[in-house]
């Protein structure tokens, strides 16, 4: 439990310095709303259906994606894995489109596809796909030579091998890279809605508040529940992580990641 009390800790003197700082008056209520506010219109807001619509239709998008991403990450990356001439060939198209921010390409998404789930979920396989390719690139790059001659001397055929010796190295390095488009996703997801105008979403939501007087407190109230999102997220995948590969070393590379 001592983790969790620590984070209880700094989750309380955050929420007390923030408090402390809009009653102080070094900024204005309107502009920065005490916790205190924020936290009660986050709980009339949770009781509106029209903002848990909201919420489902990010959280629902932002699962489409990621499983979008993960269909195409997971063969693509052992494919340019294990072939070392096809990820050469590649390498000079990977590198180019992987740079580009996804939010760049939103203009052409809108006129491309339109404005509506489509878009950010689009933009957001776009960005959540290369965490984990790459992940799978380097485990399959990182495994001991001595293992795979040694398969190979005992009459494995290569997608034996594959399936016995690349693969259960690879596992604990595909659900990293998982881990981290997730919260990528989350993230394009929601940038998406606001700035592509979405109808529906936390995202549209935020936007559309933040236009209105008064109405900051609604702006962190979503901000807060997506931040929610996010945790929920992480912890559940960081935990399911541990208990899947408690074996592997990776669990320290996600430590620091």
């Amino acid at each position: 439990m001592r983790p969790v009390i620590r984070n209880l800790i700094g989750l309380a003197g955050f929420l007390l310095l923030w408090e402390g700082v809009s009653q102080s008056g070094m900024v204005t209520r309107t502009s920065l709303p005490p916790p205190s506010e924020v936290s009660v219109r986050l709980v009339e807001l949770l009781g509106q259906a029209s903002f848990l619509r909201d919420v489902i239709a990010t959280v629902l998008a932002w699962l489409i994606a990621l499983l979008i991403a993960i269909a195409i990450a997971v063969p693509a990356g052992l494919l340019l894995g294990s072939l070392p001439w096809l990820r050469s060939s590649t390498r000079a198209l990977i590198e180019f489109i992987r740079p580009i921010p996804p939010v760049a390409l939103i203009p052409l998404i809108i006129i491309t596809i339109g404005s509506g789930p489509e878009a950010k979920i689009t933009l957001a396989v776009l960005a959540a796909v290369w965490p984990i390719l790459f992940n799978i690139i380097y485990a399959l790059d990182d495994i001991d030579p001595l293992l795979l001659d040694t398969a190979r001397s005992l009459g494995h055929r290569r997608t034996r091998v594959l399936a016995t010796v690349a693969l259960p190295h690879v596992a604990p390095f595909a659900f990293t890279g998982i881990r981290l488009s997730a919260a990528i996703a989350l993230i394009v997801t929601v940038s998406t809605e606001y700035l592509a105008g979405s109808e529906i979403g936390v995202g549209a939501f935020i936007i559309d508040v933040y236009t209105t007087v008064n109405g900051m407190d609604e702006v962190l109230a979503g901000t807060i529940v997506i931040g929610i999102i996010g945790y929920l997220v992480n912890e559940g995948l960081e935990r399911t992580g541990r208990r899947l590969f408690h074996w592997s070393d990776t669990t320290r590379v996600e430590a620091l990641t």
